[in-house]
């Protein structure tokens, strides 16, 4: 099979015709092998348009939804990132191509362990795999200039929003409805932290964020 013609399908399929065109982010999915970072079974999807669970609860977003998101938030060569729910770490993979690092959150031991296989693999030195509770964030590694919440939620913890650095940026997909999702941009200007609507999509969820449902007399 071959995975680099795929991989330039991907892009001219997907991406390109979704406006996702930025000559620094194009190249950064089409020197990340996406076919290591799903299931091996799998691997004849991995450049399909279709979301690929990779484990209960984690999934890869279709390149269309990663790549428009990742163009609204704009990764720098400055920018220290934080990409929370990584997954097997394919978003931080493609941010790593462009970002000065980037940290890979992930909640579970084994899931961290794979994933600094992988980033070894492919010699991403600017990537690192880090265990941690998820609504957290990574306060002692903080301020990040920029991160992505990689599942759709439904309330943003306050403690990302709080370790974004001035100017930082954050994408996350807020759920909207039962089938909808918007994705949005959060931007950090001294104390306030104002948020822009970008497009409608809808990712898998990320466990763990629910809404609190309250009791109603």
């Amino acid at each position: 099979m071959d995975f680099q013609k795929q991989r330039r399908t991907m892009v001219d399929t997907q991406l390109r015709v979704n406006d996702v065109t930025s000559p620094e982010l194009v190249a950064a999915f089409l020197s990340v092998p996406r076919e290591r970072f799903v299931p091996k079974s799998m691997r004849a999807l991995a450049y399909s348009e279709v979301e690929v669970e990779t484990a209960p609860g984690r999934a890869l977003w279709t390149p269309r939804d990663l790549g428009k998101l990742l163009r609204a938030l704009g990764t720098r060569p400055d920018d220290v990132a934080l990409v929370i729910g990584a997954g097997t770490g394919y978003s931080a993979a493609i941010i790593g191509q462009n970002a000065d690092a980037v940290i890979a959150l992930e909640d579970d031991e084994d899931a961290v362990a794979a994933m600094s296989d992988r980033f070894a693999e492919i010699r991403l030195d600017q990537a690192v795999a880090v265990q941690g509770p998820l609504a957290d964030g990574l306060p002692d590694q903080g301020p990040f200039s920029l991160i992505l919440v990689c599942g759709m939620v439904e309330t943003v913890p306050q403690a990302w929003l709080d370790q974004l650095a001035e100017g930082g940026r954050l994408g996350v997909v807020v759920r909207v409805g039962r089938d909808l999702g918007q994705a949005k941009v959060y931007i950090r200007a001294g104390d306030a932290v104002s948020s822009r609507d970008v497009f409608e999509c809808c990712p898998p969820v990320l466990p763990g964020f629910e809404k609190t449902t309250g009791f109603v007399f």
